[in-house]
């Protein structure tokens, strides 16, 4: 099997004349020698060329990062210095953001279920834009409105759902009719919403909001979105119009994802096409942002040989850090750093420390032939979705988050200690 290939890998990743794989002009095996495993390793120069990129495709105002797709302090702090709008789906995440010194007239408010505690704190906070998701959640804004005595009435997006089934995984497939989130369009619901969205004085409506799903790499997936959603917001005398995100980033040997400035480019035709070119045009991309920006470091506890079964590598960490295999049967790739141009012949199950058979983080791992015990694994890919649904799954705490850049390491997020486990806990 062929080396790992360097476009999985971040932007600034190298290898050393040792044989060693360095990020952001930092040997990642000295950094888990130093912080420990396992570890998240991001390249801050690829994630603020990311976000540069998606600000110069999208404008300043039309670029929203999806926050759930990796949030810290440092990760918010940075999506607002290079331009981005921030996008948070609950009132932990609205929290972060406002800490990090985002104003809140730059963050949108999304969730399909927003409390009445949540849309309060955003409302009086001052957040720019609230995606409005259920009549529920009308009801909520009117009575807020009216015990506020009309004090606020925030600008906001209704959510629709066009119909449309991306291709992608099932679980994250969000724009179809049977979709938990949203308003349909097929249904009368989303007419019906705008209609009383319209002569509600609790808000201000300026646009409609859909996102299809995520992990999509057939751009025709939008076109057909933009088509349905043409029909029903060309008659309508809005300003705004997002199409959420779900570009797809490459995972494996042999995938390759549309960049972001393609994907503008596809949109923007297609908007102009259905005559929708007056609209400002908004999308929230995350995963496209951040997942590649980053590579998870674990050390080999064991190596357990089933004579003509397979060989299973147990590793220090597993679906407490990364749950996507275990959720959506995702893939990744793995690799040595201390051998990053190596061949891969070798064929291993990577599996975590979890009391979970299915606790696998690489079905069919292609690693060097002389993969031993102590052994410092990777996988490369993994700043998307990883920390951010994190678990302390079997009391297991969860790892910390360096950003690298020009030599130098700088913790972003400690490593929990077991106190950190029982602090909340009360005798």
């Amino acid at each position: 099997m062929i080396p790992l290939p360097r476009h999985l890998l971040p932007d600034t990743a190298e290898v050393g004349p040792d044989g060693h794989l360095r990020i952001g002009g930092c040997d990642v095996l000295e950094l888990a020698a130093e912080h420990g495993t396992p570890l998240f390793v991001y390249d801050e120069a690829h994630l603020r060329a990311r976000c540069r990129e998606a600000v110069e495709a999208f404008g300043p105002d039309g670029a929203v990062y999806a926050t759930k797709a990796f949030l810290c302090l440092a990760m918010a702090r940075l999506a607002h210095e290079e331009g981005l709008r921030l996008d948070v789906a609950t009132g932990g995440e609205l929290h972060v953001a406002l800490t990090a010194g985002v104003p809140a007239e730059r963050l949108v408010l999304h969730g399909n279920n927003k409390s009445d505690a949540e849309l309060r704190t955003a409302v009086e906070a001052g957040v720019g834009r609230i995606v409005v998701d259920s009549f529920d959640e009308l009801d909520r804004l009117e009575r807020l409105h009216a015990e506020t005595g009309g004090a606020h009435a925030p600008r906001v997006l209704l959510r629709l759902t066009p119909g449309v089934e991306a291709h992608t995984h099932e679980y994250v497939r969000t724009g179809q009719d049977d979709s938990k989130f949203g308003f349909g369009i097929a249904s009368g619901a989303a007419d019906e919403a705008v209609a009383r969205a319209r002569r509600s004085p609790a808000m201000e409506l300026v646009g409609v909001h859909a996102h299809i799903g995520s992990q999509i790499f057939a751009l025709e997936s939008f076109d057909l979105a933009l088509e349905v959603l043409a029909g029903f917001v060309r008659p309508l005398d809005l300003e705004e119009l997002v199409v959420g995100g779900g570009l797809g980033v490459a995972y494996l040997t042999g995938e390759h994802a549309p960049t972001l400035t393609a994907w503008a480019e596809r949109l923007r035709a297609g908007v102009e096409r259905h005559g929708l070119g007056h609209l400002h045009l908004g999308v929230e991309p995350g995963r496209a942002l951040v997942a590649s920006a980053a590579i998870t470091l674990y050390t080999v506890g064991t190596v357990k040989e089933l004579p003509g079964i397979r060989t299973y590598v147990s590793v220090d960490g597993g679906m407490s850090d990364n749950p996507r295999p275990v959720l959506y049967g995702s893939g990744y790739e793995a690799f040595l750093p201390r051998a990053v141009e190596a061949p891969r012949p070798r064929v291993v199950r990577v599996v975590g420390k979890h009391c979970e058979s299915g606790d696998v983080l690489v079905h069919e791992a292609h690693v060097p032939a002389d993969l031993a015990v102590g052994d410092v694994l990777a996988t490369p890919v993994t700043g998307a979705y990883g920390h951010s649904m994190g678990s302390n799954y079997n009391k297991v705490t969860r790892p910390a988050v360096v950003f690298v850049r020009d030599g130098v390491a700088r913790v972003v997020v400690r490593r929990e200690t077991y106190d950190d486990l029982i602090r909340l806990d009360v005798l």
